[in-house]
């Protein structure tokens, strides 16, 4: 229930936070498309926690393909993709079943289901992202192969501090030259501070992931319901802590003029583009050519080492301190997650405009 993604190339994550294994199950992947789990390796590795300011819980995330490949090609059969847990430290939530959390899904969880796991927050965790990751590996490379499609995202802001990007010239290697995969020097040293400053009160930190997709070819997307805008936001707003996603110019556009905000149609390359990209790459739904730009807003990591005030199951007001292995800010591990799940819904756009339009 809510767990996949997806109308043809689709994707259903499995598994929680403390559980033996987590993973996804891919349907809909074309046959005879090169795949070996290097391939997706490469993604779960840059998704793992790093330095000081994330998390200490420390998982090698060493990925298996159990079904769906034959001599290193995809058969268009589902592929079961595994990641075992190995550092869980499920001893660390002994007691935390009584209370609920604030910032976390466990008392709405409790209300739906009448049960949930409270360690790591189970299947509410970040943890689940693995999955996804590993999943939205398999969608670059159809994506990367079949239509030149390039997908870079990067920490555009943490906490107060905003970067300076230029997200036309931004690369991967900018990007990853960064302990935060911020590509703006002049903001590294601020934003270490500001980490340090929210580590050393028990606090945390929100930000933004800035998002491009070049050589989206025009025509993706399918109108009404499933315009390329609102599946995109809709992929990006099932990551945890999520809080906002906007195109182009986003809520900035509330105060242009219409003058301002149109993009003038030109002719470039032979083909038809815009002198401006307001738009973001995306106009009635349907892409347009041009680079597609997102921003997508994060909410501060909730588990923070301040006491703070809560209810137990038994309806009783209380105080409590929930001290965990917590990133101070999810953003620079939330880079391959962004990633990912723009990944899978530009490969399900992919094999649907190609279905129906070729």
């Amino acid at each position: 229930m809510g767990n996949t993604w997806g109308k043809i190339f689709r994707v259903t994550t499995w598994g929680e936070s403390h559980g033996p294994a987590i993973g996804a199950v891919l349907d809909g992947v074309p046959a005879q498309l090169p795949l070996c789990a290097d391939d997706i390796q490469h993604d779960l590795d840059r998704r793992c926690a790093v330095g000081k300011y994330a998390t200490q819980r420390h998982e090698t995330d060493r990925v298996s393909i159990l079904s769906g490949i034959y001599a290193g090609l995809t058969l268009g059969t589902p592929i079961m993709l595994l990641i075992p847990n190995s550092d869980a430290h499920s001893e660390d939530y002994h007691g935390w079943e009584k209370f609920y959390r604030p910032g976390h899904g466990d008392y709405t969880w409790e209300q739906k289901y009448g049960i949930r796991d409270p360690r790591g927050g189970g299947r509410c965790s970040a943890r689940e992202t693995v999955g996804r990751v590993a999943a939205g590996a398999v969608a670059r490379k159809l994506l990367r192969l079949k239509a030149g499609v390039e997908i870079l995202a990067w920490a555009e802001q943490i906490g107060r501090i905003k970067a300076d990007v230029n997200r036309s010239a931004v690369s991967i290697e900018l990007v990853e030259d960064s302990p935060w995969r911020c590509p703006d020097k002049a903001a590294e040293m601020a934003i270490r501070d500001e980490l340090e400053k929210a580590a050393s009160s028990g606090d945390s930190l929100g930000g933004t992931v800035g998002l491009v997709l070049r050589n989206v070819p025009a025509g993706w997307g399918e109108p009404i319901c499933d315009k390329l805008n609102a599946m995109l936001a809709q992929a990006l707003l099932s990551i945890p802590a999520v809080r906002g996603v906007e195109f182009g110019e986003g809520f900035a556009a509330a105060s242009m003029r219409g003058s301002d905000h149109n993009d003038a149609f030109c002719q470039r390359d032979g083909a038809v583009r815009t002198l401006t990209n307001h738009c973001g790459g995306i106009l009635g739904g349907i892409s347009n050519g041009g680079e597609i730009y997102l921003r997508v807003a994060f909410k501060p990591t909730p588990t923070i080492a301040q006491t703070q005030r809560t209810v137990t199951r038994e309806g009783e007001e209380v105080e409590f301190a929930f001290k965990g292995r917590h990133d101070v800010c999810f953003v620079p591990r939330a880079v391959p997650v962004v990633e990912a799940m723009a990944a899978l819904v530009l490969a399900d756009c992919y094999l649907l405009h190609r279905a129906c339009c070729c």
